[in-house]
């Protein structure tokens, strides 16, 4: 019998080898983090600001992954419409994938999934403010491997709070993922680019 893999423990390099994923560096791939992104209103612009006054204030601090979900996650999941129809969100999903040749078995639970008709939309991973972003990207493609609808891109984010980075997944052939840039709060506006293009992403997939 197969021992499942943690999801938490997956390495880019095991999903390239076992699943064919591959990176896609070509700005075109992914161009949704970076073309026609919506403004953001004055009231969200102080909602805003309210997230980064508390961020601030838990710095002080450890952050546990739950703090950083009430604190960051969910005012953002909110200001973009995805807790709304015709989306919604899951929690804490149990996920499974296997390679091709059964002798690879990932196994893990999302942190937070939003789902419209049974398509994956976002796949948020939250780590630890003190985990660099770069344990979360394999973990959240696993998941995203496991999307059952492969006719649709599936899109991904993970987060530790204070950084973000956004991830589409296609399923043509190979499975093909990008990445955008990393976004910091506090700097260069990058908080009001996270929640733009949560917003266009809801757009357009709505």
């Amino acid at each position: 019998m197969v021992q499942p893999v943690p999801a938490s423990k997956v390495t880019l390099y095991e999903l390239e080898k076992k699943f064919q994923l591959q990176q896609i560096k070509d700005s075109s791939f992914f161009a949704e983090w970076q073309q026609g992104l919506p403004s953001i209103t004055d009231v969200e612009q102080q909602r805003l600001e309210r997230i980064e006054a508390s961020v601030e204030n838990l710095e002080r601090r450890s952050v546990r992954e739950n703090t950083v979900k009430l604190a960051v996650l969910a005012p953002l999941i909110d200001l973009s419409g995805l807790f709304l129809p015709p989306f919604y969100v899951s929690t804490e999903e149990s996920v499974n994938i296997e390679a091709t040749d059964d002798d690879f078995v990932v196994q893990g639970r999302i942190d937070i999934l939003v789902l419209k008709e049974a398509l994956w939309l976002l796949v948020i991973e939250s780590k630890r403010t003190t985990f660099s972003l770069q344990v979360g990207v394999p973990q959240v493609l696993s998941y995203m491997l496991a999307a059952p609808q492969k006719d649709h891109p599936v899109y991904g984010l993970v987060t530790n709070g204070t950084d973000f980075v956004f991830l589409k997944l296609t399923f043509d052939g190979v499975p093909r993922y990008g990445k955008s840039r990393q976004f910091v709060l506090g700097q260069d506006q990058d908080l009001e680019q996270v929640l733009k293009i949560m917003k266009h992403l809801a757009e357009h997939l709505s």
